[in-house]
């Protein structure tokens, strides 16, 4: 009953250019479906793929035999995808031109037998699909690129791209520990302008309306406001326009900020007492105020019951994960993704893979988005470990693909204890 998807996750491109990783299912002994699959993830790309597994036929207790074929047809997998790897790595793209990788990709998809290929899917042009459809009744499971910036996933949501998904699985790498249940920071960003009247600042300021002291009197507030926020709340912004010269009353003033916090509920709350900042400069100084949503992520809330079944996997793999809320505790981060919206639509983990990222003396380098991370991310050893990440998330999926007990009780857990929010998904909201 199931195609299954062994999923390596290495990020092995340029920090701050693109991410790449790597995704590949089993071979037809291993439930019948086999297959071989690949994604690219763009650090600060405003693009997104992701690949859909179907089921294929009878409900099956899962068994070691399953987790050895996993294992080994990733293996045989292996020096391909670092192949596709490494070609990714060398040819950086971003921001939606990622028209290289999705070329390589795909390419390499329509390659494996069974995989119906559709690039530039759900009117993205460096987006696709590739779904291996065993035309039997059951779960579906996706794998999911980590595309970060611009919010593609909810795009893709948005567009119906997910509409028959049951369960979502993506990995990350980074410097933190390897961790099953990632939980992320929900978050919102705007631009904020203030308009006033130039005038001559030795001459005649009284005739100007001063549309930087604006903002610096709202900058000011928000820092102010830090002292009284809940732990988990973030507050960052700088200014992007502080006016044309310092003998001219300022007309214009404008900054770019970002608002983080545990939940998206949480986000809500904190945003309002942020935009009475924004609003107190425009009432010192006479300037008019004008906010501009940007992008916003919800919260990732990892299903607790799809990370016990990885959590077995990888740490039968010689990893080291620890067990339920001690890993949720440790995981936690206030970084921020748009799988957050898809967790909140559907059933999903985002675990974490540590690599290595340190000088020859055992310093701790940079993480993510970083030159260091780059170089890291590219070696033989993160490839393994990604591959360690691959089997565990395969395994996973076969789970729940075999087991109707598991896959039950993951809906159960979800419907549950998902939020109580009425925002529309993907929305900026004011």
């Amino acid at each position: 009953m199931a195609a299954l998807g062994a999923v390596e996750v290495a990020e092995v491109s340029p920090a701050d250019d693109m991410s790449s990783y790597m995704y590949t299912t089993p071979s037809k002994d291993l439930l019948e479906p086999i297959c071989s699959m690949a994604f690219t993830s763009p650090a600060d790309s405003e693009d997104d793929s992701y690949v859909m597994v179907h089921p294929d036929g009878k409900h099956s207790t899962s068994s070691p035999d399953y987790f050895a074929a996993i294992c080994a047809e990733v293996d045989n997998l292996s020096a391909g995808l670092r192949t596709v790897s490494l070609e990714i790595h060398d040819n950086p793209e971003l921001q939606y031109k990622e028209f290289h990788a999705h070329k390589v990709l795909t390419e390499y998809l329509a390659r494996q037998p069974g995989w119906t290929v559709t690039p530039s899917a759900y009117g993205l042009a460096t987006a696709f699909v590739a779904v291996f459809d065993s035309d039997r009744k059951g779960a579906v499971v996706s794998f999911n690129a980590e595309y970060e910036g611009g919010g593609g996933k909810i795009k893709l949501l948005n567009a119906g791209a997910y509409t028959n998904v049951d369960i979502s699985l993506i990995a990350h790498p980074g410097i933190s520990p390897d961790a099953a249940l990632v939980r992320t920071a929900a978050y919102f960003a705007f631009k904020a302008e203030y308009f006033g009247k130039e005038a001559h600042a030795a001459a005649r300021p009284w005739e100007g309306i001063n549309a930087l002291d604006a903002l610096i009197t709202a900058y000011n507030a928000t820092s102010v406001l830090r002292q009284q926020t809940e732990p988990g709340d973030i507050i960052q912004g700088m200014i992007t326009n502080g006016g044309l010269r310092p003998n001219i009353i300022h007309a214009y003033s404008a900054g770019r900020f970002v608002v983080r916090s545990s939940s998206r509920a949480r986000v809500e709350a904190l945003k309002t007492r942020v935009f009475a900042c924004f609003e107190a400069g425009a009432t010192a100084t006479g300037a008019r105020l004008k906010l501009t949503p940007g992008g916003s992520y919800a919260d990732h809330v990892p299903n607790h019951a799809l990370g016990r079944s990885y959590e077995k996997y990888f740490n039968c793999l010689d990893g080291d994960i620890v067990e339920g809320d001690l890993d949720i505790l440790r995981s936690a981060t206030s970084a921020s993704t748009d799988q957050g919206d898809i967790s909140y639509a559907i059933l999903s983990i985002q675990p974490s893979c540590w690599i290595r990222s340190e000088d020859d003396t055992g310093k701790q380098l940079g993480g993510p988005h970083t030159p260091d991370f780059e170089k890291a991310a590219r070696t033989e050893e993160a490839h393994g470990l990604a591959m360690r990440v691959a089997k565990a998330l395969a395994a996973t999926a076969v789970d729940v693909l075999t087991r109707p007990e598991l896959l039950a009780e993951v809906k159960r857990e979800f419907d549950e204890t998902k939020l109580v929010d009425e925002l529309p998904r993907g929305a900026d909201h004011w």
